[in-house]
């Protein structure tokens, strides 16, 4: 591993509760814009510049990418985003009632993701990829950290005690309850020497905004003839959390037809693979079992056959998409399918049901939260989840350190 600090663009404490926006990829146009009404520091007019743009403009027209480009310009000129004086490494706090995770704010050098050390545990989209490619060319910088992961390690914990104790930089509660708080970390070789002998992290949350930053490296890389690998191109603005402080979420699933079944039909081929009874409440009690609400009754299913083998921890999700969403459904691909949707994190069981109930759906799937020990085994073996099996929370909030190339 290799890390090193950089000279943030960031805040002044005074305004970083009103720049610091969520990630451009958890809300759509509509709900940027909500957001960033009223807040002319709102970081979304970088990260989301069409809420700037007349309704209805293409997200992917050159239009969004200039407008990004001049918000961004425009936060520097006016004290939105100030540089700082000297390369630094920082202790980032997020507390969600009373869940507590601290990271540290660091760059990691895009051939350690090359070279497997950085781990994937998801496929990224070219469209989506190439969209964040280009906000990064267009801004000469990374507007958003990655959510990086590793194994816990005493010697980083202590230093990041140490440095909590110091004067916060800014230190808010964000109108969605979370709280935010950063310290920068006094004298960052230790700091980087102990990430640095970390053997291997992964990516957590953030695998476009990664895969992205390394194309954009590996283009500069191969136009500049003087190339060395220690050009700000190479790195990759990241917040590195040890495993056992995260918090995963449920990433539940909805289809929005049977596949030309009647729910008797559905049901009497669903238990054919699985055991099924019916539930109260749609939250699964353990790994292994998952809710399914159609026709306004749950179900909790379990597998009767065999599980697969080849994975060194078998996800729900795999199990689901293999046994039942895949063979019955006919949801061959989730990731392109446009029959399934994806229900992640805060919103609640009701709001599955509501869905079904009120025919946007046919049928929900309660999933119970993959661990995060899973998503390391998965990594570590080489193997892709299946898409939207983590939903990691609170999320990290963008504007508050960039990262310029």
């Amino acid at each position: 591993m290799r890390i090193r600090a950089f000279k943030a663009l960031r805040p002044p404490a005074g305004l970083a509760s009103v720049v610091a926006s969520v990630p451009y990829d958890v809300v759509n146009t509509e709900e940027a814009r909500r957001l960033a009404t009223g807040n002319p520091h709102s970081f979304l007019h970088v990260s989301r510049a069409e809420i700037d743009l007349p309704a209805g403009t293409d997200l992917y027209s050159d239009a969004v990418y200039e407008q990004a480009a001049t918000a961004f310009a425009t936060f520097q000129k006016d004290g939105t985003l100030a540089r700082e004086a000297q390369p630094s490494l920082y202790v980032y706090l997020q507390q969600m009632g009373k869940h507590v995770q601290r990271g540290v704010v660091a760059c990691c050098h895009i051939e350690d993701y090359e070279n497997n050390l950085i781990r994937q545990h998801e496929k990224t989209l070219p469209s989506k990829e190439n969209d964040r490619a280009r906000h990064i060319r267009d801004l000469n910088a990374q507007a958003g950290p990655v959510f990086v992961v590793f194994r816990d390690n005493s010697h980083i914990n202590s230093i990041v005690a140490a440095t909590e104790k110091t004067k916060a930089l800014f230190d808010f509660t964000a109108d969605d309850g979370v709280r935010h708080a950063a310290w920068r970390i006094s004298g960052s070789h230790d700091m980087e020497a102990a990430l640095e002998a970390v053997p291997r992290c992964y990516i957590a949350d953030g695998h476009h905004r990664f895969a992205a930053a390394v194309k954009v490296g590996r283009e500069r890389r191969e136009a500049n003839p003087n190339h060395t690998g220690h050009e700000e191109y190479n790195w990759v603005l990241a917040v590195l959390f040890p495993a056992s402080q995260l918090q995963i979420l449920p990433y539940n699933r909805v289809v929005l037809d049977l596949n030309k079944m009647q729910t008797n039909e559905f049901l009497d081929k669903v238990r054919g693979v699985f055991s099924l009874r019916e539930v109260d409440q749609g939250t699964p009690a353990a790994k292994g079992l998952v809710h399914m609400y159609v026709s306004r009754k749950w179900y909790e299913l379990k597998l009767t056959t065999p599980q697969r083998p080849d994975a060194p921890n078998l996800l729900d999700v795999s199990m689901l998409q293999d046994h039942l969403l895949s063979p019955i459904l006919g949801i061959d691909d989730p990731r392109t399918n446009k029959r399934i949707e994806f229900v992640g994190g805060l919103r609640s069981i009701a709001e599955l049901a509501h869905r079904v109930d009120s025919d946007r759906c046919a049928v929900a799937f309660s999933m119970y939260p993959v661990a995060m020990d899973d998503v390391m085994a998965y990594s570590d073996a080489g193997l892709i989840m299946p898409p939207k099996s983590t939903w990691f929370e609170p999320k990290l909030r963008s504007g508050l350190f960039v990262h310029t190339l």
